[in-house]
């Protein structure tokens, strides 16, 4: 039970921790909390579906219960979910900062743009849950007393590749090193030069597609509903405080922690209370470090 605990927690840490690299950067380079950020995670499941809706999502592959069309649906969905990020900081942020709105407005603008947002859903897709795809599979043993499906070991494995992918674009790409000067210093990095419009939009775009990408995730184990995005939030803000604001290997590293609290805090109590194991090891951690564990104190 403890091997098959700490697997499951790590695939809902994977899944938590794409959400959370999005808070993390809006934390840091926005410097605000957006509240929306979870309904993005929604949107990119329900996009995800159009397209399976009309291509299907293909003849499984080997020992997966999709083909090449759900990949397509979900680079489908991660390229129209980064533009829809973009788009609701045209419409609702972009106007706050130009009139040096205070950040608890940003604040509960974003809540604002989440209710909406969710609600849109509803609207469009009905209350319903939804599958991409109702074949059948058979949990492999991968360690001794551990199963796992092999969609759950595609995730894993996408999610790798995403977050190394991801890691060397911001190390080495001249737009990754001017959101990396923007999340350290926005003054600094605007008296070097770095056009700050140019860092905030590539900043949502990203955020946006692997919000999306988390939640065809999250639509693979095993459904998508209205209210999925909404569910993690408490999660994700948790993953990307406890890892440090702006730190890419902070929020994947708060995302494990906090799936394997989550997982782990079953074998001993109701699941019902399981979200909460992830505050307290939140609390606990911030105790220790109030600015995360891979944050930088303030000065």
């Amino acid at each position: 039970m403890l091997g098959q605990s700490i697997a499951d927690g790590i695939l809902t840490g994977a899944i938590i921790s794409l959400g959370a690299i999005g808070v993390s950067f809006g934390l840091q380079i926005m410097r605000f909390a957006n509240f929306a950020h979870s309904e993005l995670l929604t949107w990119g499941g329900y996009l995800a579906l159009v397209f399976v809706a009309f291509f299907g999502p293909g003849t499984p592959t080997g020992p997966l219960s999709f083909g090449w069309q759900l990949i397509a649906a979900a680079l489908f969905a991660a390229v129209l979910t980064g533009g829809l990020a973009w788009l609701v900081d045209l419409l609702v942020f972009r106007h706050l900062r130009t009139k040096g709105a205070a950040q608890m407005s940003m604040v509960f603008a974003a809540f604002g743009a989440a209710l909406i947002m969710r609600n849109l859903v509803q609207l469009i897709w009905g209350p319903g849950s939804y599958y991409y795809t109702r074949e059948l599979q058979i949990a492999s043993e991968v360690l001794p007393g551990v199963r796992m499906l092999p969609d759950q070991i595609f995730i894993l494995v996408l999610t790798i590749i995403i977050v190394v992918a991801l890691y060397l674009y911001l190390t080495f790409s001249r737009t990754g090193m001017a959101m990396r000067a923007m999340a350290e210093s926005p003054p600094l990095a605007r008296v070097c030069g770095v056009r700050v419009d140019g860092v905030i939009r590539n900043t949502w775009l990203i955020s946006g597609a692997l919000a999306a990408m988390a939640g065809v995730f999250m639509g693979l184990t095993p459904q998508i509903h209205p209210e999925m995005g909404f569910n993690l939030l408490l999660a994700l803000f948790a993953a990307a405080i406890l890892g440090g604001a702006g730190s890419l290997g902070g929020a994947v590293l708060g995302g494990l922690i906090v799936g394997l609290a989550e997982n782990l805090s079953v074998l001993f109590i109701n699941p019902g209370y399981k979200t909460a194991m992830s505050f307290l090891v939140l609390l606990a951690v911030l105790f220790v470090r109030p600015q995360g564990l891979f944050g930088e104190k303030q000065q």
